[in-house]
């Protein structure tokens, strides 16, 4: 009879190695005490900041620590995010804000404030990379980490040098992460949804089979609402029905989603973790208070997110081949317009116009919720905007847009305006 793999476990405060399993550690008296038979033979990490936006606001303002805080804006939009305490009210990500302020009426509404939170964001990203070069990032708080051939770097096991990570972030950057450890990265980032927030959890090989047997199919990775809408119809509702199933079967109904059924129900997952995996896009939107449908209502909002799309691609040294424009109809369905240029762009003036070609074939009575613009195809910098001999107008337009970011820049965003956007600002924001 094989023997049983040896204990290890450690404390996530203090770091102390635990001798056998305890309730709270003998060194510090933490009980946030961390233990699994494969703790140090893991290497696959998902490390998500809690409650992102919400929580670089309380870092930033400590009156609101105990205060229910939502991050959104507007009664007609949604929310970004929320802080825990207003998510035990019910509070939820991407729900409208009249309902979110109808379940936490005492909440604090704070718009967002994009550019705080993604320099906040590579700052963590950076304390990644000194973990590991293998980073491969979701959205602006989350990245998977693979730190296979670490240990001789920080002299620790992945599992050390991640709670060591965690305990820096809190310290350093203010805000705190939760940690998902496993051997591959579907269920690396269950983990890191187990014990939000300050989590750090575990699943090994030999236990996902079993982990997995009763929970629902929508802890898969691509099973959305509609489809497991489509699964329930034909009975399947626990992750254990999928694990009966033959994979021809799965297949034939489901093509090649029935695959991914198959082997992320068995813990199957071969996927590694990319380092290209930088955001694909840069976009801004918005929502409107009232549904808007007039060219003279619409066109200064897409003035003003093209400057914000521009000055973002500037901050993060990027250009874009393609300018997408996004509608939401007053009954909530979405349109999305795209056009590839010859050549990439940084400039909002070009991203404005474009997108104002976009829009006209749009503005025909119906009314609109939402409107974004964003480029996409991203590009280095360099090969954006060169000079177009042909229009030497929009090199002229190229070089008025540069005078203005500089004036921008040095005495704030309302120094100076176009046409556009002049007394429109200020009512919007």
């Amino acid at each position: 009879m094989p023997s049983a793999a040896p204990f290890s476990g450690f404390c996530r405060d203090c770091l102390k190695e635990l001798a056998a399993p305890a309730r709270r550690c003998v060194a510090c008296g933490s009980p946030r005490l961390l233990s699994h038979s494969e703790l140090y033979r893991l290497t696959l990490a998902h490390i998500d900041c809690d409650a992102f936006y919400a929580s670089i606001e309380k870092r930033d303002n400590p009156e609101l620590a105990d205060k229910p805080v939502i991050i959104g804006g507007g009664k007609r939009g949604v929310v970004s995010t929320a802080c825990y305490i207003a998510r035990i009210h019910g509070v939820r990500s991407a729900m409208p804000m009249f309902k979110a302020l109808e379940a936490c009426p005492q909440a604090v509404v704070i718009k967002p404030d994009m550019e705080k939170y993604v320099r906040v964001g590579r700052e963590v990203r950076a304390m990644m990379l000194e973990l590991t070069p293998l980073v491969q990032p979701l959205s602006i708080d989350e990245a998977f980490l693979d730190l296979n051939g670490t240990e001789r770097l920080h002299h620790d096991p992945p599992a050390r040098t991640l709670a060591r990570f965690a305990r820096r972030i809190e310290t350093e950057v203010g805000i705190t992460v939760s940690v998902g450890l496993s051997y591959c990265k579907f269920l690396a980032k269950v983990a890191s949804d187990l014990q939000k927030p300050r989590g750090f959890s575990v699943i090994g090989q030999a236990e996902a089979v079993d982990f997995l047997k009763e929970r629902p199919v929508t802890l898969i990775w691509g099973v959305g609402k509609a489809f497991a809408t489509t699964l329930e119809r034909d009975g399947i509702r626990t992750i254990g029905q999928l694990q009966t199933m033959e994979e021809a079967d799965l297949m034939r109904r489901y093509g090649s989603m029935g695959q991914r059924l198959y082997r992320l129900s068995r813990g199957q997952d071969e996927r590694i973790v990319e380092t290209d995996g930088e955001a694909k896009s840069v976009s801004s939107e918005t929502t409107f208070n009232d549904d808007l449908s007039r060219p003279e209502e619409l066109v200064p909002h897409l003035r003003r997110l093209s400057e914000q799309v521009a000055l973002r691609l500037r901050k993060s040294e990027l250009a874009g081949h393609t300018v997408v424009l996004k509608l939401k109809t007053a009954d909530f369905k979405l349109r999305t317009r795209n056009r590839r240029l010859e050549s990439p762009t940084r400039l909002a003036d070009r991203i404005f116009r474009v997108g104002l070609q976009l829009l006209e074939k749009e503005v025909d009575g119906t009314k609109y919720r939402l409107i974004g613009i964003g480029v996409s195809d991203l590009a280095h910098p360099d090969l954006a905007d060169p000079p177009d001999l042909v229009d030497p107008i929009a090199t002229r337009r190229a070089a008025a847009e540069e005078a203005i970011n500089k004036l921008h820049d040095k005495f704030g965003k309302t120094s100076v305006e176009t046409g556009y956007t002049f007394g429109h600002r200020r009512r919007d924001q």
